[in-house]
Formats: structure tokens, C-alpha cells, sequence
């Protein structure tokens, strides 16, 4: 493919993306609308290889946020073709970390959405993606995996999972982990009290250290400044 022409394709991926996030501001039938165009979009960019596992993705993506809007078996049929293009990107590039992820999430998703228990197909589905993502990026899909042990009543996974996320950094904010549904069946048990406490204690260390910081740059510019005007006295 020439340099021209993967230009062109690239500026029309990034302008149906443009597109499919407008269709995520929108509502109902303008949302549709601009979902279905693109959607559209995502399908002729497939006809050009190099850029085929973005596309897919980016549609699967887009598929994932509209299934959001919907309820009953309209959601169902989106979120699962979500979870068919961020396959079929997975099987273009095994290394593609985004439609792992989001591939667990979809599925989780039409778990909520199907009101199955903990332990059913889907939610194995789910985790096996975030396994792949864990794979492809260590810790990256870890939090996901420790909400599906605390689901499953596996307390010391979930705690292991909650440990591997915090050391590689791929933990979410404190208060969405203490919000978090998911992790409603561990949330009174010591070792999640203790581990929120001891993240706690580290943010607050981190923004003492940020003040200290602060403060020390703003002494070292205020001597320079008055060294500054002495030196003009003179």
C-alpha cells in the first residue's frame, strides 16, 4: 500500500472514530444514526489489512458504549457483536491489548445484563480475556480479574489480584474501588479494610511529599529572586 494511500486511510479511521464518538454524546435516533455511519465507515476500512485490527477494534469499542444505551435483548445482540470484532481483532493481532480488555469487559457487560450467577459461562469467557490482557501487559487486566474472584467468593484471588494491580500500578481511584459493586462481598472483610487503609496512608505520604516539594521550590525561587535584587542594588 502506497504512502498515500495509507494516509488517506488512516485520516478516515480517525474521522470515523471522530464519529463514533459523537454518536456516544448523542441520544436515540441521532446516536443511531451516527453509529450505523460509523459502523460503515469501520467496514471499509477492513478492505486494507494494516489497519484492519484498529478498525475492528474501534468498532468493537463503539458497539461496547451503544450496548450501554440499550436494555433486554437489543443490549444482548450489541454487546455480543462487540465481542465478535474484538475476537476477530485479537485473531488479526494477538498482541492487541484494548480488545482483550474490552472483550472481558463486553462480556461481563451481557453478564449484568442477563442477570446470570457468578460462576456461569460468560463470566469464564470474561475471565479468560483478562487473562490474554494480563499476558500481553502484566497487571494490566488484574483489578478486572480480582472483581470476578470477589464475585465468586474466591477471597484470597481477589486479594492477590488487588495486590498483583497495586504493584504494577493498574489500580483505579480509591473511591471507585470502595463504590465498586463488584467487590460488594469483600468490602467488610479485614484484609480489603487493610488494604484500603495501607493505599490511603500511601496517598497521603505521596501528597505530603508533593507539598514538601512545592515548598522547597518556592524558597529556592524566592532566595533567588532576593538574590536578584541585592545583586541590582549594587
Amino acid at each position: 500500500m502506497s504512502l498515500l494511500s495509507s494516509f488517506t486511510k488512516r485520516s478516515k479511521l480517525t474521522s470515523t472514530i471522530k464519529q463514533a464518538t459523537q454518536a456516544r454524546k448523542s441520544e436515540g435516533n441521532v446516536a443511531d444514526s451516527l453509529f450505523k455511519g460509523a459502523y460503515q465507515g469501520y467496514a471499509e476500512l477492513l478492505l486494507d489489512d494494516p489497519l484492519r485490527a484498529d478498525a475492528l477494534y474501534h468498532w468493537g469499542f463503539a458497539l461496547l458504549h451503544q450496548a450501554k444505551t440499550k436494555t433486554g435483548t437489543e443490549a444482548a445482540k450489541i454487546y455480543q457483536d462487540a465481542i465478535n470484532k474484538f475476537a476477530f481483532c485479537l485473531l488479526i493481532n494477538p498482541d492487541y491489548l484494548g480488545a482483550a480488555m474490552d472483550g472481558g469487559v463486553a462480556y461481563m457487560d451481557l453478564a449484568r445484563l442477563n442477570q446470570v450467577s457468578s460462576d456461569d459461562e460468560l463470566y469464564n469467557l470474561a475471565k479468560k480475556q483478562f487473562e490474554t490482557a494480563n499476558a500481553i501487559h502484566k497487571g494490566t487486566a488484574s483489578y478486572n480479574l480480582a472483581c470476578i474472584y470477589a464475585l465468586r467468593g474466591e477471597q484470597d484471588a481477589c486479594l492477590g489480584a488487588l495486590e498483583n494491580s497495586r504493584d504494577n500500578g493498574s489500580l483505579p481511584a480509591l473511591a471507585d474501588m470502595v463504590a465498586d459493586p463488584d467487590l460488594s462481598s469483600v468490602k467488610e472483610q479485614q484484609w480489603f479494610v487493610d488494604f484500603i487503609a495501607a493505599l490511603d496512608k500511601k496517598a497521603d505520604l505521596v501528597d505530603e511529599q508533593i507539598a514538601a516539594d512545592s515548598n522547597d521550590v518556592s524558597a529556592e525561587a524566592t532566595l533567588e529572586n532576593v538574590t536578584e535584587d541585592i545583586s541590582a542594588e549594587k
